[in-house]
């Protein structure tokens, strides 16, 4: 497919810059593959379109506050250092993008808070994109406290507007628990602990992948056809618990369920010979565009995406490309609220 094919506009009146008042009652818009029906609802409903022995798979991964803002050494010039990667934990060794990024180079120190934090760079690695050392002494606890205290929640940049106490929270899903993401899974933000309640009386099983989202994958596509794009790789773990879940509910022909292409992304990239779910922990560079044959997931909850983004062609994978396309032109019609803050598509 080419990449000109995914091209649409989204009004700015429906780019999402607060999320929900209640994280459940964002709405829902439901795609049946089987008849092209579409139904309108709140997000909370889906409860009703899952039952005894299907399986909800979610992404538990934690966003950290990856955003510093600092200044240069000697000309006290304001600097943003967006955190990307820890390369070595005993050296505080990052891969980091830097904005303005012509004035910081190779040898430059940097300072964050009141001098509480000092970086230097080391490497260039791409035009925005430095590998930066952190003069720290104490252990990985004590600087995850200094992150903490100096970082910002990544909120990202299209949200125009300062970040509100609340993000912290509302930018994370109730499941996050294991720390390493710089973009929330935006499909779960929808859950609250009283929906995995009323899921679970159903006997509708939730299960976690943990897939910490790096910026490649909101990275711009900039080729044509589509097959020559390469995804950055995003560290992921499948483990057991979830293997035996999903297994048993494919055999049983069940239900699962993918929350968000995150974990869609690490599902697909844990599949056996036989096309069942194995154990597995690495990095994933997989792209996933139509057209494409699903192992795993039989369903989808996702957001709705930008334009030409490998989020937006993952859920026309599924759903198929001309049925996607037509819903992404209800939901700009009705109104649905888009990306991170907005609105939820679950795709049957």
């Amino acid at each position: 497919m080419k990449l000109s094919e995914f091209k649409f506009e989204i009004p700015n009146n429906l780019i999402a810059l607060r999320p929900a008042e209640n994280r459940d009652e964002s709405r829902l818009m439901v795609l049946h593959r089987d008849s092209g029906k579409i139904e309108h609802k709140v997000f909370k409903d889906i409860v009703n379109y899952f039952g005894e022995g299907d399986i909800m798979v979610g992404n538990d991964t934690m966003v950290f506050p990856a955003r510093l803002y600092g200044r240069k050494e000697k000309t006290g010039a304001k600097i943003e250092v967006f955190l990307l990667r820890e390369l070595n934990a005993e050296m505080h060794l990052w891969d980091v993008l830097v904005d303005p990024a012509r004035k910081i180079r190779v040898g430059n120190k940097l300072y964050f808070g009141n001098g509480d934090l000092v970086a230097e760079v080391i490497d260039n690695t791409t035009s925005r994109g430095r590998t930066i050392r952190f003069l720290f002494d104490g252990d990985a606890d004590a600087f995850n406290k200094v992150i903490e205290t100096l970082g910002e929640t990544p909120l990202p940049k299209y949200i125009k507007r300062k970040i509100e106490p609340e993000d912290k929270d509302r930018f994370q899903t109730i499941f996050a628990k294991n720390k390493g993401a710089v973009s929330a899974p935006t499909a779960g933000l929808h859950f609250t602990k009283q929906l995995v309640k009323r899921l679970q009386i159903k006997g509708v099983d939730m299960s976690f992948i943990t897939l910490h989202i790096g910026l490649g994958t909101f990275r711009q596509v900039d080729v044509e056809d589509l097959t020559k794009h390469k995804m950055d790789s995003e560290n992921f773990i499948v483990g057991p618990e979830v293997v035996e879940k999903v297994n048993k509910a494919l055999d049983n022909k069940n239900r699962v369920c993918a929350i968000g292409t995150t974990s869609m992304r690490a599902l697909e990239s844990s599949v056996s010979a036989g096309n069942r779910l194995k154990v597995k922990e690495g990095w994933t560079d997989k792209f996933i565009f139509p057209p494409y044959d699903f192992k795993i997931c039989n369903a989808m909850v996702t957001n709705f995406h930008m334009p030409e983004s490998t989020l937006l062609m993952m859920a026309a994978a599924f759903g198929g490309f001309d049925f996607v396309m037509e819903a992404y032109k209800v939901a700009k019609k009705e109104k649905y609220k888009f990306l991170t803050y907005g609105d939820a598509m679950l795709i049957l």
